[in-house]
């Protein structure tokens, strides 16, 4: 169950809760499927895929939370259609054009009569809690998806104090410099993929992918003026990532050495080894993310007020 992407944030006061707490307001907002009327439902649900397991998952100090949402899924344009042939139909029986307010009647109408049929989909988005250095980590492509993950925590709880990660130095300007100057640091590997933007608001965009970031091009692009927002990079030798400049992690991939330590705990339990890989992973994280900071200043703490 080894994360993909990574949001990092951090929580404003500690996180007091433990698993047994936390598990009974989770209780209280548990997923359930979509009503016949309803366009999506979500909740937590075990990480564990296993029946009956909780719905916290317990490592150290870490806690592991999965959301669960599930959506009705209506084609657009199998919905237009049906508007439209209402809407013909109405006019022509009544010989008059119909208004805006009434074609959306016949849309809610459309919608209301559709969605029992419709197919439904689901998702889960995990996140767990490092209560101990005052983390929250999301298995999140974005911040928008991490948000979501985070707003279905604030009304379970009652309030959830987090905010975003910020460093004191920009990671593009970095970033920039690593790319142009070799001066990655020594357990930074660069990969052959990034992606510069000029400062500009409207500013172009490059991506190269398959790319030597030492070719003449690239160093051409940076010279003009041009930021490197986006960085493939394996680091050391334990897994390979692409970051950008808000500090979100994608494509996160283990790399040999932490497979052969899962190989090394293989189980075919299913809960044993599920917490393994937690185990092996959140350790992980905790010797990265320090790292991380470092290389861009620390971490940003906001201003008194």
């Amino acid at each position: 169950m080894w994360f993909k992407n990574l949001v990092l944030l951090r929580l404003s006061e500690p996180f007091t809760l433990d698993a047994a707490a936390l598990e009974e307001r989770l209780k209280a907002r548990a997923f359930t499927p979509c009503g016949v009327l309803e366009s999506f439902s979500d909740g937590w649900c075990s990480p564990i895929p296993l029946e009956h397991a909780p719905l916290v998952h317990q490592g150290g100090a870490d806690l592991l939370l999965c959301l669960k949402r599930e959506d009705r899924i209506l084609p657009s344009g199998a919905v237009n259609e049906q508007v439209q042939e209402r809407i013909a139909e109405v006019e022509s029986r009544e010989a008059r054009s119909l208004r805006k307010k009434e074609r959306e009647a016949v849309r809610d109408a459309v919608l209301q009569d559709m969605m029992p049929r419709a197919f439904t989909q689901s998702r889960r988005t995990y996140g767990y809690l490092d209560t101990h250095n005052g983390w929250l980590v999301v298995d999140a492509a974005s911040p928008k998806k991490a948000e979501d993950f985070v707003a279905v925590l604030r009304q379970t709880l009652d309030g959830f104090p987090v905010r975003p990660i910020a460093s004191v130095t920009p990671p593009p300007s970095v970033m920039t410099q690593w790319v142009a100057g070799g001066l990655a640091p020594q357990d930074v590997t660069l990969e052959s993929e990034c992606e510069l933007k000029s400062p500009e608001e409207d500013g172009g965009i490059v991506r190269c992918r398959r790319q030597d970031l030492d070719a003449p091009e690239i160093g051409h692009h940076i010279e003009a003026g041009k930021e490197v927002i986006k960085l493939a990079f394996s680091w050391n030798d334990r897994f390979t990532l692409v970051l950008d400049e808000h500090l979100t992690i994608r494509r996160l991939r283990f790399l040999d050495t932490l497979q052969e330590a899962r190989a090394e705990v293989a189980s075919e339990d299913v809960a044993a080894q599920f917490d393994a890989d937690f185990a092996i992973m959140r350790l992980e994280m905790a010797a990265f993310i320090p790292v991380l900071l470092n290389w861009f200043g620390g971490e940003k703490l906001p201003q008194a007020t």
